[in-house]
């Protein structure tokens, strides 16, 4: 069984007491060689009264709390045992050159008084001390868990897909590496129609598997299986996404997907995470972030609009003011999205399907609303809670997901949005539902910060003037 010491909470926590006690650290040892490089104290004020200054007692306290706001916008938190030895130097980098910025633009500008030759020497000596001794701690800290991993004090519980001769021979290879990878296995998943070994080995079900990794004694999953057929290997990705455990891709199994991948080797890993997408953890915490912020303004700002079309709704028909349909989101997870009601209550008598303009079950100031999305105004609630993002693919329904393909599955390996390409580009005029759903994949395909930035000023033209229906 895996090791009681191996938490990735324990050890998330480990590195943020690092970060805000090195950075705490760091400041205290900036301001003191500030003291002597600015020359301040020496014929005005003592270097303890300097530093117990009322100014530098808030710097000191604030500053390292805002700094973990930075570490954790950088990604560094999101999988503290999974990252690469140069992405922990780059990543403590690049995150100390940000902080030294903000530090030196909020605080430090007015130094330059003093000249700038000593302004350019408090910058390089704030970046020093910030990166210094946070590279240090982390550094530490990840040294520690790496001894752990190699004295098999630390390992993670492992389900390796496939119980072949060759399945069998990687699990020994983990077993018995010299490196001590922290690959636990405790069963093996058969294939139908592959050959078992005949070797004597622990053997789990589908509905087991499914089971513990639900209730969190499964750490990571191993495909080793010896087919060539990708969508056989796709549908069971797929399958096994949802269950929210990492899972692995042997190297015998890479040439078979064409999709972008991750390799991570902090602990000597020699396998490919296929759940993590091909974007930065910055990136993704970046993302998430103006969600928040954006959706919380918006609610705001959007209130009065809300508020007026909500007793619209309420005094043009029968029903709630809200409707609530639960729809797919990512690795399949269903939610429920809101809307105002454009429709009537009985307009999904005979299940979900779309809809078009001149559809008899939209009410008269749901045509309005439609028009221009002031019925998808509820949604920033759902971005705001996490179940969609501005930005992304269109949440399928329950009756659209069960017609997915492992192919089309591929649309819930990210957040869906609130808009997107398949919105942008005229729904009314998309009747295929291949159609919609190439286009969203067109969109995971091509994602960046730039694509949703444009695919949002594109959304407001599609709603200032009118265009496309839903």
């Amino acid at each position: 069984m895996r090791g009681k010491l191996v938490s990735i909470k324990r050890q998330r926590l480990k590195y943020i007491f690092a970060d805000w006690a090195s950075t705490m650290f760091g400041w205290l040892i900036f301001n003191i060689i500030r003291y002597s490089i600015i020359g301040i104290g020496i014929d005005q004020v003592p270097l303890i009264d300097y530093l117990c200054s009322t100014t530098l007692v808030i710097e000191q306290i604030f500053i390292p709390l805002i700094t973990l706001g930075v570490f954790w916008l950088s990604g560094f938190y999101n999988h503290p045992f999974d990252k690469s030895r140069l992405d922990e130097l780059s990543v403590t980098a690049f995150s100390s050159v940000f902080n030294t910025v903000w530090i030196y633009l909020a605080l430090l500008i007015n130094d330059q008084i003093y000249g700038r030759a000593k302004g350019y020497e408090l910058v390089i000596v704030l970046f020093l001390c910030l990166f210094t001794f946070t590279y240090i701690c982390r550094l530490l800290i990840t040294n520690h868990a790496v001894k752990h991993f190699s004295d098999s004090r630390w390992g993670f519980n492992t389900i390796m897909v496939g119980d072949t001769d060759s399945a069998m021979e990687i699990a020994d290879r983990l077993r018995n590496s010299q490196t001590k990878l922290g690959y636990n296995v405790i069963a093996h998943l058969p294939i139908p129609g592959e050959k078992s070994s005949t070797r004597t080995h622990a053997t789990i079900d589908a509905a087991n598997l499914e089971k513990m990794c639900r209730s969190g004694q499964i750490d990571q999953i191993i495909l080793a299986m010896e087919t060539q057929d990708q969508d056989k290997l796709l549908g069971l990705i797929y399958k096994l996404v949802p269950y929210n455990v990492p899972v692995r891709l042997a190297p015998t199994l890479l040439s078979l997907l064409s999709s972008k991948i991750r390799l991570n080797d902090v602990y000597a890993e020699p396998f490919v995470d296929i759940t993590s997408p091909a974007i930065s953890e910055f990136t993704k915490n970046f993302k998430r972030t103006m969600d928040v912020v954006l959706s919380f303004l918006a609610l705001i700002i959007l209130s009065p609009v809300m508020g007026v079309f909500a007793l619209a709704v309420k005094s043009s028909s029968k029903g709630p003011i809200l409707y609530k349909q639960e729809r797919i989101g990512y690795h399949q997870k269903p939610f429920k999205i809101l809307k105002f009601r454009s429709m009537r209550t009985d307009a999904e008598a005979s299940g979900p399907q779309l809809s078009s303009d001149d559809d008899p079950r939209i009410t008269p100031i749901g045509h309005t609303m439609r028009k221009y999305r002031i019925d998808e105004l509820p949604q920033f609630w759902n971005v705001l809670k996490g179940d969609m993002s501005l930005v992304g693919t269109r949440p399928p329904t329950n009756n659209e997901f069960e017609r997915y393909n492992s192919y089309y599955r591929r649309r819930l390996s990210i957040t869906p949005g609130l808009t997107g390409m398949w919105q942008v580009n005229g729904r009314s005029d998309i009747k295929d539902f291949d159609e919609v759903v190439k286009l969203d994949l067109q969109y995971i395909d091509q994602w960046s910060l730039w694509l949703d930035c444009k695919l949002l000023l594109q959304t407001f033209g599609v709603v200032l003037f009118g265009r496309g229906s839903k």
